[in-house]
Protein backbone atom coordinates (compact mmCIF):
# COMPACT_ATOMS: atom_id res chain seq x y z
CA UNK A 1 0.00 0.00 0.00
CA UNK A 2 1.44 3.39 -1.06
CA UNK A 3 0.77 6.45 0.90
CA UNK A 4 0.17 9.64 -1.11
CA UNK A 5 2.57 11.66 1.61
CA UNK A 6 1.15 15.04 -0.22
CA UNK A 7 -2.08 14.65 0.27
CA UNK A 8 -1.51 13.47 3.90
CA UNK A 9 0.70 16.80 4.40
CA UNK A 10 -1.74 18.84 3.38
CA UNK A 11 -4.90 17.07 5.09
CA UNK A 12 -2.98 18.13 8.27
CA UNK A 13 -1.94 21.55 7.11
CA UNK A 14 -5.60 22.26 7.55
CA UNK A 15 -6.61 20.56 10.86
CA UNK A 16 -6.64 22.59 13.82
CA UNK A 17 -4.33 21.65 16.74
CA UNK A 18 -7.54 19.97 18.74
CA UNK A 19 -7.97 18.01 15.68
CA UNK A 20 -4.16 16.99 15.50
CA UNK A 21 -4.00 16.41 19.14
CA UNK A 22 -7.23 13.98 19.03
CA UNK A 23 -4.68 12.16 16.11
CA UNK A 24 -1.73 11.46 17.86
CA UNK A 25 -4.10 10.30 20.79
CA UNK A 26 -5.87 7.98 18.25
CA UNK A 27 -3.06 6.77 17.26
CA UNK A 28 -0.93 6.09 20.63
CA UNK A 29 -4.06 4.30 21.64
CA UNK A 30 -4.29 2.18 17.90
CA UNK A 31 -0.13 1.24 18.12
CA UNK A 32 -0.10 0.73 22.13
CA UNK A 33 2.31 3.73 22.66
CA UNK A 34 2.66 4.45 26.02
CA UNK A 35 5.60 7.80 25.52
CA UNK A 36 6.75 9.54 22.70
CA UNK A 37 10.56 9.39 22.44
CA UNK A 38 12.48 11.75 20.56
CA UNK A 39 14.55 9.84 17.60
CA UNK A 40 17.59 11.21 15.70
CA UNK A 41 20.19 13.01 16.66
CA UNK A 42 18.70 15.25 19.37
CA UNK A 43 17.77 11.86 20.77
CA UNK A 44 21.62 10.65 21.25
CA UNK A 45 22.65 14.48 22.38
CA UNK A 46 21.09 13.18 26.08
CA UNK A 47 18.76 15.30 28.38
CA UNK A 48 17.33 18.70 26.46
CA UNK A 49 18.43 22.09 27.28
CA UNK A 50 15.99 23.81 30.12
CA UNK A 51 13.81 26.18 27.98
CA UNK A 52 13.97 29.92 29.86
CA UNK A 53 10.39 31.69 30.29
CA UNK A 54 10.54 34.58 28.53
CA UNK A 55 10.35 37.79 30.85
CA UNK A 56 10.40 40.91 28.47
CA UNK A 57 7.96 40.94 25.83
CA UNK A 58 7.73 43.78 23.32
CA UNK A 59 4.02 45.22 22.91
CA UNK A 60 3.31 45.85 19.11
CA UNK A 61 0.31 48.04 17.93
CA UNK A 62 -0.80 45.55 14.62
CA UNK A 63 -3.77 47.18 13.68
CA UNK A 64 -6.96 49.45 14.99
CA UNK A 65 -11.06 49.64 15.19
CA UNK A 66 -11.18 52.78 13.18
CA UNK A 67 -14.19 53.99 14.93
CA UNK A 68 -11.83 54.08 17.78
CA UNK A 69 -9.20 55.73 16.78
CA UNK A 70 -9.05 58.35 19.32
CA UNK A 71 -9.51 56.85 21.85
CA UNK A 72 -6.32 54.67 20.94
CA UNK A 73 -4.46 57.53 19.97
CA UNK A 74 -5.23 58.89 23.98
CA UNK A 75 -4.12 55.64 25.50
CA UNK A 76 -0.92 55.86 23.06
CA UNK A 77 -0.01 59.16 24.40
CA UNK A 78 -0.40 58.17 27.78
CA UNK A 79 2.01 54.74 27.55
CA UNK A 80 4.77 56.77 25.76
CA UNK A 81 4.74 59.84 26.16
CA UNK A 82 4.64 61.09 22.42
CA UNK A 83 3.03 64.12 21.51
CA UNK A 84 -0.71 64.23 19.46
CA UNK A 85 1.22 63.58 16.20
CA UNK A 86 3.39 61.19 17.13
CA UNK A 87 0.97 59.35 19.13
CA UNK A 88 -1.56 59.34 15.78
CA UNK A 89 1.18 58.50 13.25
CA UNK A 90 1.86 55.38 15.55
CA UNK A 91 -1.76 54.52 16.15
CA UNK A 92 -2.16 54.68 12.02
CA UNK A 93 0.89 52.82 11.15
CA UNK A 94 1.33 50.19 13.46
CA UNK A 95 4.51 49.10 15.42
CA UNK A 96 6.36 49.14 18.69
CA UNK A 97 4.67 50.47 21.52
CA UNK A 98 6.86 49.67 24.52
CA UNK A 99 9.99 47.59 24.37
CA UNK A 100 11.23 44.56 27.01
CA UNK A 101 8.31 45.40 29.56
CA UNK A 102 7.82 42.62 31.94
CA UNK A 103 4.83 40.33 31.84
CA UNK A 104 2.69 42.05 33.97
CA UNK A 105 3.07 45.49 32.60
CA UNK A 106 2.76 43.81 28.75
CA UNK A 107 -0.50 41.82 29.97
CA UNK A 108 -1.50 45.38 31.79
CA UNK A 109 -0.82 47.28 28.28
CA UNK A 110 -2.05 44.78 26.04
CA UNK A 111 -5.21 44.60 27.87
CA UNK A 112 -5.96 48.32 28.15
CA UNK A 113 -4.86 48.84 24.36
CA UNK A 114 -7.67 46.00 23.36
CA UNK A 115 -10.07 47.51 25.41
CA UNK A 116 -9.91 50.93 23.26
CA UNK A 117 -10.09 48.82 20.03
CA UNK A 118 -6.34 48.26 19.03
CA UNK A 119 -5.10 44.26 17.99
CA UNK A 120 -1.84 43.77 19.89
CA UNK A 121 0.75 41.44 19.96
CA UNK A 122 3.23 40.63 22.34
CA UNK A 123 6.56 39.46 21.06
Amino acid sequence: MALDIASIKEQLSGATILELKSLIDDLKESWGVTAMVAAGPAAAAGPAAVVEEQTEFDVILKSIDAAKKIGIIKEVRAITGLGLAEAKKLTEDGGTIKEAANKEDAAKLKKQLEDAGAVIELK
